[in-house]
């Protein structure tokens, strides 16, 4: 029926005229059957029918021929030949019917249609068909369809007898056949109807129990019959039985065997369906022969063996304590097992059934526990003890001893202890083991006891600083740490080292302390009979008092200091900022220092010393000498009434007081400076000269001098009066009269002078030029000679009367 549906589709076919036109024909074969073939060709324009028509192969005489619009562009040719060689030609003819073009195709037609002879269904799903075989065909269709369209299905097949698979069950089918060469496939043939057999029931099978088996499986649809057999693997007795229910329950089987069971269901029209055959074991027998062995530690368990069961695939040991081990074999190890415990088994076998019935409970008791805690008793030094607690199924207890010089010893024992001998500052490695019937318990904990070090020998002492100890040891045996602690009143210097040596720091000066080296380790802690010693520290820090100058000019100071040791030798440092060191020593509490220069700077430190050693320097005092006295002082007239006072720069000074002093007066000047303008100076008057040397912290020298005599006075009342021969004559007045003084006339270009004996007054001075003007000078005479140069000169014109000196005239002061 598919077939005649695309016929007339091709009918539909031969009205499209949506194929371009052109100036030539072209034509091809479209389909062909076993009597007719379909054409398709171009359109040609012009053209107002197309005839096609077929001849045989090599030859020029159509056998048959058909005729189309000018609107058609595919057409058939009938009545043709099965499996024979045509050459198709089509011509485009015009409205005389003459032709136009034409083109020819060379084309065969498919094989004969072939006759079903029998249909037949021996499966569910298939159906087998016998047919007629054709000449020329190279394989052939098979065509199955349901009659209500659900199923259309063709399959290919190389001859007869074929067969259409994927069928459904019990279900009518409608069969052809086609046959097919290179050209194209034949018509169908004739129809012949079939059914589908029943399908195999769906079996799911179990053994309830090692002799029984069940069988289940879902209701066939339309059987109204079962037929099952069951038989044992190896065996020819076969058990069979038809039944309408959907289970069947063998029962008396043997355990641990495998059975097959075969079967199929029977539809309405008595026709036997698809079989099935199944397998099933049965569960195994119980396991017999259980048998315990406990293995020792550390990979502790109990090994359970047993009798191989049949059918068997794998057993299963379980314990009532919760462990469980499998095994294909007849042994299997439970772990891990615990010691000191009572525990019970049981063994399963199984296979793809299931489980067999479990065997009889095997009691068996494990190997102790070790024993712990454990622990030494030292009562006596040297005599030990390991002790520890019962355990539960011990029968008798090993003990191994180790001591760290590799010496080994054990002992077996019923009690709960054991004795040994030990020595100070070893470490002895301890364990203990329990036995019974099933064998040694594990290791239990290593005790590792260390017995208390040695005490170490005299250590040596030495002052490391002034309130540190440092105290030195040979090593001892089993030490891992030494306490060195000293003691005095209530105070309590610890030092902890792993080393043997210690700085006992921070320790009171002047003090005696009782030292000791406590060895500890951390095992068994610290002995604490050692003997202690006494050791004395450095006498404490002087603390200066006072440092006072007791004599300025030969520069000796005094230290004074308060210290509480009656039995220390004092040292007092004096040190200079140049480096220089003044040493004095004293068992009192005071020392004079001497011969220190003036104007220098020092620092004063003392240190107590006893034979427990040197103490820490005091804090320095600070000590400034006396500045020195200038060298080289010099008094000086700058005038009349004023002095100048120079000196050289004094070591250690900061400032200076210089004074000039008389019965008649005192004057002084105070200067950061190396001289000093003085006034207020009466001259012809003795003066006595000092000056006070002042360092910067207020320190003072007083340094006197010669005495330094003031110049005479200066004459007053000059006059100059004219005399005779041009000569001019100088007169003045003086306090003294015993001062010589000197008389200087200067003018033309000479100086005239004259020193008149003491008392007298006046001088005449010779050679005077009229006209000119003169400069008098009238000083007094030093002692050496000298002249005074402090003393005014004064200005006098000189007249003419004539060529002889006229009027003197006074100008004034210069």
């Amino acid at each position: 029926m598919a077939g005649l549906g695309r016929i007339k589709g091709l009918v539909l076919l031969l009205g499209v005229v949506s194929q371009a036109s052109g100036s030539t024909i072209t034509v091809s074969i479209f389909s062909v059957t076993s009597k007719s073939a379909v054409l398709h060709w171009s359109r040609y324009d012009g053209a107002l029918t197309y005839r096609v028509t077929a001849s045989l192969r090599n030859s020029q005489v159509p056998v048959v021929f058909a005729s189309f619009g000018q609107n058609t562009i595919m057409g058939s040719v009938n009545s043709l030949n099965p499996n024979t060689a045509y050459t198709f030609r089509v011509e485009a003819l015009g409205s005389h019917m003459n032709m136009l073009t034409d083109a020819a195709v060379d084309g065969s037609t498919a094989p004969d249609v072939p006759t079903i002879l029998m249909a037949s269904s021996k499966e569910s799903q298939r159906i087998t068909v016998e047919f007629t075989l054709v000449s020329g065909a190279t394989s052939y269709i098979l065509r199955a369809e349901t009659n209500d369209g659900s199923f259309f299905s063709e399959i290919s097949v190389p001859g007869s007898p074929g067969t259409v698979t994927n069928l459904q069950p019990y279900t009518d089918y409608t069969l052809t056949v086609m046959s097919i060469n290179s050209a194209g496939r034949s018509q169908p043939s004739l129809s012949m109807e079939a059914k589908t057999v029943l399908s195999a029931p769906q079996v799911n099978t179990s053994s309830p129990s090692n002799s029984s088996i069940l069988v289940k499986w879902e209701p066939v649809n339309h059987a109204v019959l079962y037929s099952l057999s069951i038989i044992k693997d190896g065996s020819y007795s076969k058990i069979s039985l038809n039944v309408t229910d959907n289970q069947v329950h063998f029962s008396d089987l043997e355990a641990g065997s495998k059975y097959c069971i075969k079967g199929n269901g029977w539809s309405p029209e008595n026709i036997p369906g698809d079989d099935f055959t199944v397998c099933q074991i049965t569960r195994p027998p119980t396991p017999q022969s259980i048998e315990l062995v406990v293995t020792s530690p550390p990979d502790a368990g109990i090994v359970v063996s047993w009798d191989q069961a049949q059918g068997a695939e794998q057993y299963v040991a379980m314990s009532l304590a919760g462990q469980n081990c499998s095994s294909s074999t007849n042994s299997c190890i439970l772990i891990p097992l615990s010691c000191g415990e009572t525990n019970s088994v049981i063994v399963i076998a199984i296979n793809q059934a299931g489980s067999s019935v479990p065997s009889y409970l095997v009691q068996i008791i494990s190997f102790p526990c070790p024993p712990q805690p454990i622990w030494v008793e030292e009562l006596v030094p040297g005599n030990c003890s390991v002790k520890w607690s019962a355990v539960p199924h011990a029968e008798y207890y090993t003990t191994f001893i180790k001591s760290d010089d590799g010496v080994e010893g054990m002992c077996n024992s019923t009690e709960l202890y054991c004795r040994f001998h030990c020595h100070c500052g070893y470490s002895y490695i301890m364990s203990v083991f329990a036995h019974n019937h099933a064998g040694q318990s594990p290791p239990g904990p290593l005790l590792n006891h260390t017995t208390l070090p040695c005490c170490p020998a005299l250590p040596t002492v030495s002052a490391a600083s002034w309130e540190t100890l440092m105290m030195e040891w040979s090593p001892v045996r089993g030490a891992d740490l030494y306490e060195t602690r000293a003691v005095v009143a209530n105070e309590v210097i610890l030092c902890n080292d792993t080393t043997p040596r210690c700085a006992l720091s921070d320790l009171t000066c002047n003090r005696k302390y009782s030292v000791v080296i406590i060895p500890c380790n951390d095992m068994s802690g610290c002995n604490l009979t050692c003997s202690p010693q006494t050791h004395e520290t450095a006498p404490c820090m002087p603390e200066i008092t006072a440092v006072s100058q007791i004599n300025t000019s030969s520069s000796s100071v005094l230290v004074s200091w308060i210290s509480d040791n009656t039995a220390a030798t004092y040292t007092v440092t004096v040190t200079g900022s140049g480096g220089d060191t003044h040493i004095c020593h004293s068992n009192s509490n005071s020392c004079l220092v001497s011969n220190l220069p003036c104007g220098s700077v020092y620092e004063v430190s003392a240190i107590a010393s006893t034979s427990a050693g040197e103490s820490m320097p005091s804090y320095t005092a600070p000590l400034e000498t006396a500045p020195c006295c200038p060298d080289n002082l010099t008094v000086s007239h700058v005038t009349q009434a004023m002095t100048n006072v120079t000196w050289m720069p004094a070591n250690g000074a900061q400032t200076y007081i210089a004074s000039l002093s008389s019965p008649r007066s005192h004057v002084q000047c105070h200067t950061m400076e190396t001289e000093c303008v003085m006034g207020c100076i009466t001259c012809g008057t003795n003066y006595t000269v000092s000056l006070e040397a002042i360092s910067r912290t207020g320190h003072k020298a007083e340094c006197t001098y010669h005495g330094f005599s003031a110049s005479q006075c200066c004459p007053s009342g000059i006059r100059l009066y004219r005399g005779s021969n041009n000569t001019l004559i100088v007169r003045w007045r003086s306090s003294s009269a015993l001062t010589k003084y000197t008389a200087e006339v200067t003018g033309s270009g000479r100086t005239h002078t004259c020193s008149p004996d003491p008392g007298i007054y006046t001088c005449t001075v010779s050679q005077i030029v009229c006209g000119q003007v003169y400069t008098v000078v009238i000083a007094p005479l030093n002692p050496d000679g000298s002249k005074v140069q402090f003393c005014n000169s004064r200005l006098y014109s000189v007249t003419c009367v004539g060529s002889s000196v006229g009027l003197v005239l006074y100008q004034g002061k210069r």
